[in-house]
């Protein structure tokens, strides 16, 4: 009697297919989390691949799936996931799959603020012309606090920008590409930084991070180009620099999110503000196609699985 092959769902028919036909090293399902689970013969999945984008709405199913082993993300961060994944039970990331295009949206939307994208749009929709001279890039004193794939991403593209370039991480220590400073070291380098860069994940340490004490070390007029987690930087804190015409803001997230539309932070002056796209361009579906195939590769091998994340 053949073994049965572990099953395994994905949320839409993007991910199908990742092998020839009849190459399936496991068996592929759609399952978005919206309805209960079909469990054709009284089976179920062993690892259940989530919905990209969408909330999480339906998680609430991971915990009716008595034979769920694994659960995959298509995203890096999963502090809103976790709550919904049972004992026992494994999480996966999709670390690494929006490094290039998070980093390239960070570099985009500082130089977009520095160089008044912003103003020019709301100038064109009245035919009107805007010169004047603006800020670079280059030339800036940049201090990116985040060191691991989305910040190292950041900082190998900044290298072509003429930057000055100091690295933050959780703790200091040198590493291939030189120094990392602690973040016990940040009172001493804000004060010395035209542009903040937030690429880290949201922890308990991370939550608040940059609170009124933060934005206050900042020089006057310095930037805060956020491509981590809204609840990293205090909104209220923030919005009050902005209103006062102190700080620059480029936000590609927010606290709440998706930002009201009666929000104050809408109207403050000098801040940009993407709607949480860093990671959900063109480059994104291949890279986490390929993460996929061999995730379910290993799955189905009994392999290591990538980006586990340890749970105590």
């Amino acid at each position: 009697m053949a073994e049965r092959r572990l099953s395994v769902t994905v949320p839409d028919e993007r991910w199908l297919g990742l092998w020839p036909a009849g190459g399936e090293p496991v068996d592929v399902a759609l399952w978005d989390l919206s309805t209960p689970l079909p469990e054709p013969a009284g089976r179920g999945p062993e690892l259940v691949v989530l919905p990209y984008m969408g909330g999480t709405a339906g998680y609430e199913r991971l915990a009716g799936t008595p034979s769920l082993r694994v659960v995959q993300t298509l995203t890096a961060g999963y502090e809103n996931v976790l709550p919904f994944v049972p004992d026992g039970v494994r999480l996966c990331t999709a670390a690494g799959v929006h490094d290039a295009s998070t980093a390239e949206l960070a570099v985009g939307l500082a130089i977009a603020a520095l160089r008044g994208f912003a103003d020019f749009a709301r100038a064109a929709s009245t035919g009107s012309w805007l010169p004047g001279p603006r800020r670079s890039l280059a030339d800036r004193q940049v201090l990116l606090i985040g060191a691991g794939g989305v910040g190292g991403a950041i900082a190998r593209r900044l290298a072509g920008f003429e930057v000055g370039l100091t690295r933050v991480g959780t703790r200091a220590r040198d590493d291939d590409a030189g120094h990392v400073h602690g973040v016990d070291e940040l009172s001493t380098l804000l004060p010395r930084h035209d542009v903040v860069i937030l690429a880290v994940p949201l922890t308990p340490a991370t939550n608040g991070l940059v609170d009124k004490d933060f934005l206050a070390a900042m020089p006057d007029g310095a930037l805060l180009v956020n491509v981590a987690r809204g609840p990293v930087v205090r909104t209220d804190d923030l919005l009050a620099e902005l209103t006062a015409g102190r700080l620059q803001a480029a936000l590609d997230v927010t606290d709440p999110e998706p930002l009201p539309a009666d929000h104050p932070l809408w109207r403050a002056p000098n801040v940009l503000i993407s709607p949480h796209v860093g990671g959900n361009t063109t480059a994104f579906e291949p890279r986490a196609r390929a993460l996929l195939r061999d995730q379910l590769a290993r799955f189905a091998e009994g392999r290591p699985l990538r980006n586990e994340v340890a749970r105590t």
